[in-house]
């Protein structure tokens, strides 16, 4: 009759993902199994599915292991696992192979015999098995400590399956155990307190469980536990270094040392395996921005930190991993700021541990986008070290990223100097060939272009005509912006561009992208050297009329136009060409301009050039309304303007009698209002005095700021402004207010600080 029922059950077993254990050295065969019974004509009379795993347990793989081998013989013992999918299994089993560890071995945790623990490794419990179990495990939690740590250990082994949670989630009675044992002996037992935050743990690595850790507060006590160990450390330390300090040098008192020191290294090993749990636990919870916060309000980063300190690298990986992903928020980055985070991160730059180094640099990296820390990892000497890191594959673009944001402070540019970082960064530019240059490259370039020293560097040997090359080969605007930073230095890089004057020069063309001719024209603009035959410049490329054309209003952006009116002022020191620019029309088109702060200062430096010379000063003096517009400008807000205007119009009164007139005139008027403003309030002053008091006389009222005009208004300023005239000499509005003037060199631009320009007068 067995067999009889046996011809009517059908079942089928269909093989579904191959997967890795999450915490064992394990694939994880998933199947489903689908049993049918059939009636005699063949029709399903009851079916039923049920979905399993199975798990593949290798203990024998290690990093020398022959994996294709071993992946055979798992495909051959066992019948699941169709021969087709033989490259699949390799490929987990090298993933298994070269997988990190768990946070803490169970071996760590586990403070129990390995025949404890025997009956139970890789058992593969149902889910009735599972709850008697760990009931008799629960009871041993009532016992002493000895009798507590062992039962969490066999709770710990069966947690460690992922499959096995489920059922211990529901068993309430276990879970609070376990958690009043915690937060009851936790001081007790560093063992214990392992073991037990250690199951926690496991839960905490899926999202879902997140909510039962939670109910527990486990998250509390571990930043308790953080917190309490990180204190009986500094104790530790302490009485250790008394001890060192104090005991002379004895036989027998130096192996009290050295046994008071193996004590001690024995206890911060346990101490780290407990701390790393601890923390990779509140890590995982942290996913949860709410929980963070809920973290950060107890000090969670101060207490990160002083991990830092220590030598374990698996423990401080996960601490600076930790102290990254906090990174992110400011409240978190500033708490880093104030307890010296960028000096302990300082020690581990370089390490030889590959992981421990990344994140490291990834922190970093976090931290530099505030200027305040930039400095501070200036300060501890780590810009030396992470140029040294240049040369490695793996963390050059971090450190590249790094070296960007440090490259940004006009401050620390100088210091790249001291270093071998702008000979490695060349390095790299040429060895692009013809590929695009990496954004980080170029731009740590384009920022250390600026700074003379460096640019010096950067045209050693053939570096100039490299760069010259490639930018105009690949038309790379950003590789000619930092050709452009190197021009604007004087000194002995600037004559090196008289070879390129002709190639800069023809790319200045309607036809060619905005961009590009921007950094072009900014690169000639810069090129103030007295040899340069710029007439022939102007005619052999027509440039004039490129010129004429930017300067009009809607042309092209604002940023080239501006660089056109700087080429112009910089081409005008030449007589001739300052002579076809004003024959050209160029002035009225200049004269336009004038409604913006950053374009009145440049071209008010034009028509400062071109008054020295004779043919353009009498084209700007008789033919144009500038002198007008020039005294209009004579008491603007803007500093620079005022500064060259004045010396502008200086020069037109001395060469125009009736322009002369006017413009000592207009000063006078501007001057003997500010007089009159100041006597009114003197004498109001004075008058508040004397209400005060009669017998206080103030000498000082009766005289002007100047010291030599009475301040009765006796004697009008005419009289020293005659004296003067007399005398041979012009009148300036510096010789009342400021005594001390100086020459006018071409103003700041918007684009930045141009330091190689001369005095003004040197043009004339």
């Amino acid at each position: 009759k067995m067999q009889d029922d046996a011809r009517y059950l059908k079942r089928k077993v269909t093989v579904g993902s191959l997967d890795v254990h999450p915490m064992e050295i394990a694939l994880v065969v998933h199947y489903e199994v689908e049993a049918s019974i059939l009636a005699e004509t063949g029709g399903q009379m009851l079916g039923d599915r049920k979905e399993g795993q199975k798990i593949i347990r290798v203990k024998s793989l290690s990093p020398t292991t022959d994996v294709g081998a071993l992946a055979r013989k798992v495909v051959e013992e066992c019948k699941l696992i169709p021969s087709s999918r033989l490259p699949e299994v390799e490929q987990l089993l090298y993933y298994l192979q070269n997988r990190k560890t768990s946070p803490v071995e169970a071996k760590d945790t586990r403070n129990v015999k390995p025949k404890d623990l025997a009956p139970f490794e890789g058992m593969e419990l149902n889910e009735e098995a599972v709850i008697t179990t760990v009931d008799e495990y629960v009871e041993l939690l009532y016992e002493g400590i000895p009798e507590k740590i062992r039962g969490a250990a066999l709770i710990l082994q069966l947690a460690r399956n992922p499959a096995n949670l489920e059922e211990l989630l529901h068993n309430e009675a276990a879970l609070g155990a376990l958690a009043r044992v915690l937060r009851e002996d936790w001081k007790q037992s560093v063992e214990l307190a392992t073991i037990i935050i250690y199951i926690f743990f496991c839960f905490s690595s899926f999202s879902q469980f997140h909510a039962v850790v939670s109910h527990y507060k486990i998250g509390a006590l571990c930043m308790s536990v953080l917190e309490h160990e990180l204190k009986r450390h500094d104790v530790w330390c302490e009485e250790l270094r008394k001890k060192n300090k104090s005991a002379p040098e004895d036989g027998t008192l130096r192996r009290d040392q050295d046994k008071a020191f193996r004590k001690y290294q024995g206890l911060r090993a346990k101490q780290e395996q407990l701390l790393r749990v601890s923390i990779y636990l509140l890590l995982n919870l942290a996913e949860d921005t709410r929980t963070e916060l809920k973290m950060r309000n107890k000090n969670i980063v101060g207490l990160l930190v002083k991990v830092l300190d220590r030598d374990d690298e698996e423990l401080l990986v996960l601490v600076v991993s930790f102290l990254k992903k906090l990174s992110i928020f400011l409240e978190n980055k500033n708490d880093m700021a104030e307890v010296d985070t960028v000096e302990r991160l300082a020690r581990l730059v370089p390490c030889d541990h590959e992981d421990l180094l990344s994140v490291t640099l990834r922190l970093l990296f976090n931290l530099s986008f505030d200027s305040g820390l930039r400095a501070k990892m200036v300060e501890v000497g780590l810009l030396p070290k992470l140029t040294g890191l240049l040369s490695d594959d793996n963390h050059r673009q971090i450190v590249m990223r790094i070296l960007y944001h440090i490259s940004m402070d006009d401050r620390f540019k100088g210091m790249f100097v001291y270093t071998d970082c702008v000979p490695q960064l060349m390095q790299m530019l040429f060895e692009c060939g013809e590929e695009e240059t990496e954004a980080e490259l170029i731009t740590i370039c384009i920022n250390l272009a600026a700074n003379k020293r460096s640019a010096q560097l950067m045209c050693e040997g053939n570096g100039l005509r490299m760069l010259m090359k490639r930018a105009l080969k690949m038309k790379d605007c950003l590789l000619m912006k930092m050709i452009r930073n190197i021009s604007q230095h004087d000194g002995p890089t600037k004559p090196l561009f008289i070879d390129y004057v002709g190639d800069l020069a023809a790319e200045i063309r309607a036809d060619e992208e905005e961009e590009w001719v921007l950094e072009c024209l900014g690169t000639l603009a810069n090129l103030t050297i007295p040899d340069l035959d710029w007439e022939l410049v102007l005619k052999e490329y027509n440039l004039v009329p490129y010129l004429k054309d930017g300067l009009k209003p809607g042309s092209a952006e604002d940023d080239l136009i501006l660089e056109v009116v700087i080429m112009i002022g910089t081409v005008s020191m030449d007589d001739a060409c300052a002579a076809m620019l004003a024959k050209s029309g160029i002035i009225p088109a200049l004269i336009e301009l004038l409604n913006d702060d950053e374009f009145v200062c440049q071209i008010v430096y034009v028509f400062y050039q071109m008054v020295f010379h004779q043919a353009t000063r009498d084209v700007i003096i008789k033919d144009t309304q500038a002198p007008a517009y020039l005294i209009d400008l004579m008491h603007d807000k803007n500093a620079e303007i005022r500064k060259v205007c004045d010396n502008t119009l200086d020069i037109i009164a001395e060469n125009d009698e009736e322009w002369g007139r006017r413009i000592q005139s207009e000063k006078f008027r501007f001057h003997n209002n500010q007089w009159l403003e100041m006597v009114e309030s003197r004498q109001a002053d004075e008058t508040e005095t004397y209400l005060y008091d009669n017998d206080n006389e103030r000498a000082d009222l009766f005289y002007s700021a100047d010291g030599i005009t009475p301040g009765d208004g006796s004697i009008s300023p005419d009289f020293f402004g005659d004296l003067q005239a007399q005398n041979g000499d012009s009148f300036h509005s510096e010789d009342v207010f400021d005594l001390t003037t100086t020459s006018s060199g071409r103003p700041v631009t918007a684009y930045g600080f141009r330091p190689d320009e001369q005095p003004l007068y040197q043009f004339t």
